[in-house]
């Protein structure tokens, strides 16, 4: 970029609010050999120099659900949510950079005082079962958004990940009520077509799919059909594109690249406009090299399953590879002849007057 583009980037995120829609703030260990007994104790070590370098005013924090590895079968485990939670916080008392936002005005204040507002965001419900008395424990712990299902489907509905997608079940109902009635947004990103049409219907509030794409340039079950990007965002939602490793590509762009990622960026744009599209990269810090091969192997199971062309196969995406290049983003879109309104928008406006809806102020 030119020195005027440059100085132009750092303007934008100096006069706007800069929120990602879901990453992954942890860090990695280098060698590989820690990963286990980083798994094991539950201790997430977060990153706070590269959150400190990537322009972010707020970031929705998807925790880390392989904590699960070593502590208990079940990824989802009531007790095993709660430990990163209370883990999470417990480390986040010890710094001033950081700190949990439970309204709106929470993302207002990090950007006023330079500092990070952390949105406690689960992918998916832990295991309640009936008791959805504990979403308002969870709501008491910080957790302001959280997905229906998350991959495979559960007691409220399907997952992107089941064959057949029974929708909404009656406990589903009253999840989405209860969420509703204590202002926590709900998350589309993980479940299945059905399950979000019938969600969406559902809601007397918007709601959000954080980190996704569409299918209609990629054709994966992890990608999104128009017909769910048009109805969440008649509702008023708003639609995060995600940057985890081999998830949106396209057949233009077959290599995961930051350009990959924004072409399905412009496809939603052009879809549903400006107003309901944002970015949700999910993605982390650390040398995770590993992790991705890991993604690679079972992406490419999934694509046999699935009957998905094949694609180049890469250990990182170039330009977006964790949550300290989110800056990269916006040098895109002022390379790409983007008004200084239009990327207010979509690098933290839409998901700010998303969340004051649900919130409140």
């Amino acid at each position: 970029m030119s020195k005027a583009e440059e100085e132009r980037v750092e303007e934008i995120i100096e006069k706007n609010i800069v929120i990602s829609f879901h990453d992954h703030a942890e860090v990695f260990p280098e060698d590989p050999s820690e990963f286990i007994e980083y798994e094991r104790i539950g201790r997430l070590w977060i990153g706070y120099e590269g959150l400190a370098a990537s322009g972010l005013d707020a970031f929705f924090e998807g925790l880390q659900d392989g904590i699960a590895l070593m502590r208990s079968m079940d990824p989802w485990d009531w007790d095993n949510v709660i430990h990163q939670i209370g883990m999470v916080q417990a480390d986040l008392d010890h710094q001033d950079l950081v700190f949990v936002a439970r309204r709106a005005s929470d993302i207002e204040k990090a950007y006023r005082e330079g500092r990070i507002a952390m949105v406690i965001h689960l992918e998916g419900p832990p295991n309640i079962r009936e008791d959805i008395s504990r979403v308002d424990i969870l709501y008491g712990l910080g957790v302001r958004c959280m997905g229906i299902a998350y991959s495979r489907g559960n007691e409220f509905g399907s997952g992107l990940a089941d064959k057949i997608d029974r929708g909404l079940t009656d406990l589903g109902y009253e999840l989405v009520r209860r969420m509703n009635k204590l202002g926590m947004l709900i998350d589309l990103a993980h479940a299945g077509d059905k399950t979000s049409l019938d969600t969406i219907e559902a809601s007397k509030d918007p709601v959000a799919i954080t980190h996704a794409g569409a299918r209609a340039l990629w054709p994966s079950r992890r990608m999104k059909p128009d017909e769910v990007i048009q109805a969440l965002a008649e509702k008023g939602g708003v639609f995060g594109v995600e940057a985890a490793p081999h998830t949106t590509i396209t057949k233009n762009n077959p290599r995961h690249s930051i350009e990959s990622v924004m072409e399905h960026f412009q496809y939603i744009e052009k879809l549903v406009g400006i107003d309901h599209v944002a970015f949700g990269p999910d993605t982390l810090f650390g040398d995770h090299v590993a992790l991705h091969r890991a993604f690679r192997e079972y992406l490419a199971l999934t694509s046999i399953e699935e009957n998905l062309p094949p694609f180049p196969r890469v250990e990182y995406v170039d330009g977006l590879e964790n949550p300290s290049e989110y800056r990269n983003i916006i040098r895109w879109l002022v390379k790409n002849g983007y008004s200084d309104q239009e990327i207010a928008k979509v690098i933290g406006g839409n998901i700010l007057r998303l969340v004051k809806r649900v919130w409140g102020e």
